[in-house]
């Protein structure tokens, strides 16, 4: 870091894009409230006038969730597209420095992905913007369709040139990709942004009444979706391999816990595909299908996040980079699991349990299972504030270069 920098983030990384998903994550965690919570009948998701009408006629609980989400999407929203331009700007300042010609050339060229991958978040995120504030919106919501899909596929598309850029020059000569610092889940992030562009893509399969339009959705998301889970599926047992050889780095150790929201997106995407093939396509499946394919998606995440947090604990992550004196843009991906576990928990429990009939809604059973939910969004909340204060405050320590 230079002498005269004066916080962490003026040292630019691309994972420093890894703030700008974790706010839009988070705005989705509070959507989840409302669509599951708020009647949307003859709609897949819920809108402004069903919102509006929920609030004027629901109990004071109600009214209240109602509140927080609309806050907690409008805050985190806000931070979601004030985090991206901001990455945007720096990055076309790094980009004209040696140190991304040196990042070119390296492993960490992987870590361009994480800018399609924000950008894929964002149109996400203010989707559901135009959902919640927006009123009318529904009557031209088949126009809105294909002009996302578009917006995904362009995203898409410039994730797909990067990873060619990446995996072109490592794969066409020996030598050049260095397996020592193979020893996380850092070359996981180009997975993560094609999964989060299929996700993006499967929305109007779910929500569209056009045949065209959902045909589309279904095919462009699976190509993504299935690209995803190949080079996922790839990355984690090369991992693995320089991880057994070599210890996890430690600086990367959040990237152990990618797979969790890779695990949420894609799993989502499988849901709104399903709801298409159900709607338009006359494919049936049962709500004891989904609630075992949301099971089997929450018992991987599990699994992950088991391994992730007892590798971070064994190294100290927490204690030197979390509450202690260094700071590692890479910090940033801790966000994510977190959300994703909760946005998870809210599928599995609405459209998994009580669909299936295994817990009736708003039991004791239900809120107990929210509770957890909840308890992962409001951590990751402080989580995003306390990062920010670290990363982007004035008199921050000084940061360590992050792969």
């Amino acid at each position: 870091m230079s002498a005269h920098a004066s916080r962490p983030a003026d040292t630019y990384v691309p994972t420093y894009f890894l703030s700008s998903v974790g706010a839009g994550g988070l705005a989705v965690t509070f959507f989840m409230y409302l669509m599951f919570w708020v009647p949307h009948p003859g709609k897949p998701v819920p809108v402004f006038e069903d919102i509006s009408a929920a609030f004027a006629t629901g109990t004071p609980a109600l009214q209240g969730a109602i509140i927080v989400a609309a806050l907690g999407i409008a805050v985190f929203a806000f931070m979601n597209i004030k985090g991206l331009i901001w990455n945007l700007g720096q990055l076309s300042q790094f980009a004209k420095t040696e140190r991304y010609t040196a990042l070119r050339n390296s492993n960490a060229e992987s870590t361009l992905l994480a800018a399609p991958l924000a950008v894929a978040m964002s149109i996400n995120a203010s989707f559901i913007v135009g959902l919640v504030f927006v009123p009318q919106l529904w009557s031209i919501v088949e126009y809105l369709f294909p002009a996302a899909l578009v917006a995904f596929a362009l995203t898409g598309i410039w994730a797909l040139s990067l990873i060619g850029s990446f995996l072109g020059r490592v794969l066409s000569k020996g030598g050049v990709f260095d397996v020592t610092a193979h020893n996380s889940f850092a070359q996981m992030l180009p997975a993560f942004a094609l999964a989060m562009v299929a996700v993006g893509l499967s929305a109007p399969a779910a929500m569209s009444g056009n045949t065209a339009t959902v045909g589309t959705a279904l095919v462009l998301s699976t190509l993504f979706g299935v690209a995803a889970t190949i080079y996922a599926a790839v990355a984690v047992f090369t991992a693995f391999n320089s991880m057994l050889h070599y210890g996890t780095a430690k600086e990367a150790g959040p990237t152990l816990l990618i797979i969790v929201p890779l695990m949420t997106v894609l799993g989502i995407m499988l849901v709104r595909q399903n709801h298409g093939l159900h709607t338009t396509f006359e494919v049936h499946t049962t709500a004891g299908e989904t609630m075992v394919l949301l099971a089997r998606l929450l018992a991987v995440q599990l699994a992950f996040l088991g391994l992730g947090l007892a590798v971070l604990r064994r190294q100290g992550y927490f204690k030197e980079f979390v509450m202690g004196p260094k700071t590692s843009a890479g910090s940033y991906a801790l966000v994510c699991p977190g959300v994703a576990l909760s946005v998870m928990l809210h599928f599995f429990i609405n459209k998994g349990l009580v669909a299936a009939g295994v817990i009736a809604k708003y039991d004791v059973t239900y809120w107990g299972l929210t509770a957890i939910a909840l308890i992962a969004q409001f951590a990751m909340v402080a989580l995003v504030f306390r990062l920010n204060r670290q990363h982007f405050s004035r008199h921050a320590p000084a940061a360590v270069p992050a792969e």
